[in-house]
This record gives structure tokens, C-alpha cells and sequence, in this order.
């Protein structure tokens, strides 16, 4: 009897640990972004997917998928690249940061306006341009960006992960959608009222003649 009774406990105990690893968890990603998991599925607006080797990410230029290490040092030493089409010293420092594994944004500088408001963020209008933090680089050369890197605490060898996925290149103004053209045989916008004029007296008014009588 106690053998049949060992062997019972054995196979509930058994029984539990297969339910318990058939239990479904998932990696919930809210509006906000925030990642939770749970046992229950998302409500609607979030995300999901089973926790697991899928959960990890395949990087998607997320700072989530960085190392925690490499993500403090990004938050606190954010990195932007500026560049333009065409240009030797932008791809130099491009290839630096990725070989080097530093996760960072790049903004192209192709239009008039574009050209204006990197006038106002460095003075200039010459390429590439770079951001580590509130340090600004200009132009490039790689020991000089290597050497602010080094202070800032990027590491030398990249940690990035092996599916990791920087975002795409963004222009530095966004381009903004024209307003639609009114459909054919739609009528066209009334025009707005212009204001009353003010009365003016009728010619020929006068104290002495006050009916404005002309002979």
C-alpha cells in the first residue's frame, strides 16, 4: 500500500509539472510600449506574443532588446548621425558606430529645409554632423569619435544583439502631406465674407445742408 501510494503522489506531482509547463505565458506590449507577462491573454490595444526564444525580439532598433549596460549608457548618451547623400566622411562615420555597435539615430539632410535647420542645431551646413549627449561633432574623424565614444562609456566591442535591427534613416524634417484636391464636379469653397464697409455720409452733407440736397 505505501509503494501504490508513493507511486500515486509521484505521477499528481508529475501530471502538475506537465500542466504547469503547458501553461501558456505571454509577453504583452502595451499602447505605451511597456512590456509585461502574464498567463492570461492581452485585453485589446496590446500586443502579444508566447514568451520564449520569440519573446527575446529579433531587435526591431528597440532599446528594449539592448543589454542593460549598453541601454543606460544610450539613454544617458543618446547618438545622432547626420548625413547626406553622397558623402565619404557620413558613410566613415556611419561605419564606425555600426562596427562598433553603438545603437544610434540618423537623420539625412537632403532638402532647403533640411539644410535650415541643421544651420540652427550647429551653426553650419557642412556634413556629417553628430551627437553624443549635448557633445556636438563636427565633420569626421575617427579618432576624435572614438575618443568621445571611449568617455562616454561605449563599449569597444559591440554587445549588441546578434538580431539586433537599427532603425532606418529618417529625413531631418518631416515631411508633411499636402491637403487634398477637391473631387471632380465638387463645388468650390465659398469665399469667406469680407467685413461691411462703413456707411459714409452722401455727398454733399452739410450742417447747413443736412439732407445732402445737390442742385
Amino acid at each position: 500500500m505505501t509503494f501504490i501510494r508513493h507511486a500515486a503522489a509521484a505521477a499528481a506531482c508529475t501530471l502538475l509539472a506537465l500542466a504547469a509547463q503547458a501553461q501558456q505565458v505571454y509577453r504583452i506590449v502595451g499602447p505605451d510600449g511597456r512590456v509585461t507577462f502574464s498567463d492570461r491573454p492581452p485585453a485589446a490595444g496590446a500586443e502579444a506574443a508566447p514568451a520564449g526564444a520569440a519573446a527575446q525580439g529579433s531587435g526591431g532598433g528597440s532599446g528594449d532588446a539592448l543589454p542593460y549596460q549598453l541601454r543606460q549608457i544610450a539613454a544617458r548618451f543618446p547618438v545622432t548621425l547626420y548625413t547626406g547623400s553622397d558623402c565619404a566622411p557620413c558613410d566613415g562615420a556611419r561605419n564606425l558606430l555600426v562596427n562598433r555597435g553603438v545603437p544610434f539615430t540618423e537623420r539625412t539632410v537632403g532638402s532647403n529645409e533640411d539644410i535650415e535647420a541643421l544651420r540652427r542645431l550647429s551653426g553650419e551646413s557642412s556634413l556629417p554632423f553628430g551627437t553624443i549627449g549635448r557633445q556636438q561633432l563636427k565633420g569626421f574623424s575617427d579618432s576624435e569619435w572614438s575618443q568621445y565614444l571611449d568617455a562616454a562609456g561605449y563599449p569597444r566591442q559591440s554587445q549588441l544583439p546578434p538580431g539586433y535591427r537599427r532603425p532606418p534613416a529618417t529625413p531631418l524634417v518631416a515631411v508633411q502631406a499636402r491637403p487634398a484636391a477637391p473631387e471632380a464636379g465638387s463645388a468650390p469653397a465659398a469665399p469667406a465674407a469680407r467685413p461691411a464697409a462703413p456707411a459714409t455720409p452722401p455727398a454733399g452733407r452739410t450742417p447747413a445742408n443736412p439732407a445732402g440736397i445737390i442742385f
